[in-house]
């Protein structure tokens, strides 16, 4: 089950795309069965979030919250929470030459990934969040 919640007004239709899309892709990663919720929300907000967890002062595009430790063998009903910023997220689409739904769709299949419990530490690290990430697109 995905939650969405609207901390700040996404484009119309952009959540129920959102739902489908990381629904089945939770499906296909053999999580179906869990939820996650994800927050849409501004610069500043997330600012805050990555100062307090962080200890860093910028936005940022995604942040992931699991509610359980990667790793552990009992893995929770909910994942934990994924948290958008649209506005660097809108940044980021016109720099690609994207629109902003497919790179919130993108945003959320890496925070995914994150709350499953990879990280992108290495250079060999990033394989599976492209592979999550171009599939979102296709769904």
């Amino acid at each position: 089950m995905v939650a969405i919640v609207a901390n700040k007004r996404p484009p119309r239709g952009l959540i129920p795309r959102l739902r489908r899309a990381l629904s089945t892709l939770m499906e296909e990663l053999g999580v179906g069965d869990k939820a996650v919720t994800v927050i849409l929300t501004g610069d500043r907000r997330i600012r805050a979030l990555k100062r307090a967890w962080w200890g860093e002062s910028e936005a940022t595009d995604v942040l992931s919250f699991p509610h359980y430790e990667p790793g552990d063998p009992f893995v929770p009903p909910h994942l934990g929470d994924i948290w958008i910023s649209l506005d660097t997220a809108k940044r980021q689409a016109e720099a690609r030459g994207v629109g902003l739904e497919e790179e919130v769709l993108v945003l959320a299949a890496h925070g995914l990934w994150h709350l499953l419990g990879h990280d992108h530490q290495q250079e060999e690290d990033w394989e599976g969040f492209r592979r999550v990430q171009e599939r979102i697109l296709a769904l």
